[in-house]
């Protein structure tokens, strides 16, 4: 597949018209529509629905973007136990479950897709790999 992965921090700038970022993300996904594919996970679904009243009301939201929503294959998910374990190793923390952007960043890892963000923090250390499309 040809196409970029949307953290949904990007989604929800939009979607909340962020003051300082909704401008960006918008030109950002503009830009990437033109010659790629978008596309979020179950993950960023999840994340960006909160937002929303309906699912009906989501899903018209997504569609407008032309953003698809992808399975998450087992490579993905297994890849994302890993880094989990990795992080909390190093940081020692009460976390007891893999944060979302992990699941994001996997995801973009196993398929080879360049990532929008604008949290790059986590991205850089634990998916070095993936490029990322940041401000």
């Amino acid at each position: 597949m040809n196409g970029v992965f949307i953290d949904s921090c990007v989604l929800l700038d939009l979607f909340t018209d962020d003051p300082d970022w909704a401008d960006w993300s918008e030109n950002i996904l503009e830009h990437y529509y033109q010659t790629n594919t978008l596309y979020i996970n179950s993950i960023g679904y999840t994340e960006v629905s909160i937002g929303f009243n309906k699912i009906e009301e989501l899903e018209k939201a997504i569609e407008q973007l032309g953003i698809k929503v992808l399975a998450m294959p087992r490579e993905a998910l297994f890849l994302t136990g890993k880094v989990f374990l990795k992080y909390r190793r190093k940081n020692k923390g009460p976390k007891n479950a893999p944060l979302p952007d992990f699941f994001i960043g996997a995801h973009a890892t196993v398929s080879s897709f360049n990532l929008i963000t604008r949290d790059i923090k986590k991205f850089r250390t634990y998916f070095p790999q993936v490029k990322l499309i940041h401000p």
